[in-house]
């Protein structure tokens, strides 16, 4: 029986031992430093190919991921090796232009980082308060006209409304722009939104009043005002998106100033002459 009993608890050592060889080992998880390939010697990680994929534009970012892999692999590949079969023969253009790349890239990211964390409520809150807390009350005017090729045409029309022709149905008739299906209605705008000679004319209009000939780069106009009225202040998140960019170009722009100011910059080249712009020939 004791040998039995020996028998049965090596047997059971012995199963357990081949339980563990047969598992399978679990692969490490990937890190960026994972290599995924290598050419000529010189390692392609997968941080390289993440890195890819994130730039690429939205088309591509929407492919199965088995797909992308193969391809983006097989592209660093081709990139490697491409770039090693000139080695040696890199030109002073060639490295001139990597340089201006590398500075150009990391100034974006420099960019990026200041403006992510720029805009914020807060900062959102102050642009619109500081444009529009204290803004006057703006006009807005609904105004019509009849545009036409020449002012004596634009005078004739002119006459018939004066004597009593209807506006709208001489614009149908005779105007010569877009506006002319709606009876020549312009709908609402503000001050800005139209050629100065135009809305010089129109501020000074009263509701119903007819004018013209006036004169602009499009040729002459009848002008007649509708109606007016005072603009709604727009609110914040009618403007979000507009704030947002302009805080954002704020913000890059003092940091901007902030570096180049700590920088220890010196301008020899100033004296060149500006023509030598031209000379790529110096890159030969």
């Amino acid at each position: 029986m004791a040998n039995i009993a020996r028998f049965w608890r090596g047997a059971s050592v012995a199963a357990v031992c081949a339980l563990a060889l047969a598992a399978p080992v679990r692969a490490e998880e990937p890190t960026a430093d994972t290599v995924v390939a290598t050419v000529n010697g010189q390692d392609i990680t997968l941080g390289h190919m993440i890195a890819l994929r994130a730039g690429l534009p939205d088309q591509y970012q929407s492919l199965p991921d088995d797909a992308l892999f193969k391809g983006i692999l097989e592209q660093l590949i081709q990139q490697a090796a491409l770039a090693q079969s000139i080695e040696g023969s890199v030109t002073k253009r060639d490295q001139l232009s990597l340089q201006n790349e590398e500075r150009g890239f990391l100034s974006a990211v420099a960019m990026r980082r200041v403006v992510e964390g720029a805009v914020t409520d807060e900062a959102l809150q102050a642009a619109y308060d500081a444009r529009f807390a204290d803004a006057a009350p703006q006009t807005e005017y609904n105004a019509s006209h009849i545009l036409v090729s020449s002012e004596d045409e634009a005078k004739k029309l002119k006459e018939e409304i004066d004597g009593g022709a209807d506006f709208a149905t001489l614009a149908k008739e005779h105007s010569s722009d877009g506006a002319a299906a709606n009876g020549g209605s312009l709908g609402w705008f503000g001050l800005g939104m139209m050629v100065k000679p135009f809305e010089d004319a129109v501020v000074k209009m009263k509701p119903g009043e007819v004018v013209g000939p006036i004169q602009t780069q499009f040729g002459w106009h009848l002008v007649k005002l509708n109606e007016t009225r005072i603009a709604e202040k727009p609110s914040l998140d009618d403007m979000r998106d507009e704030l947002a960019g302009q805080i954002e170009q704020e913000a890059v722009a003092r940091h901007i100033d902030e570096v180049t100011a700590k920088a220890e910059i010196t301008r020899p080249g100033e004296g060149i002459d500006p023509a030598a712009l031209r000379k790529e020939e110096l890159l030969d």
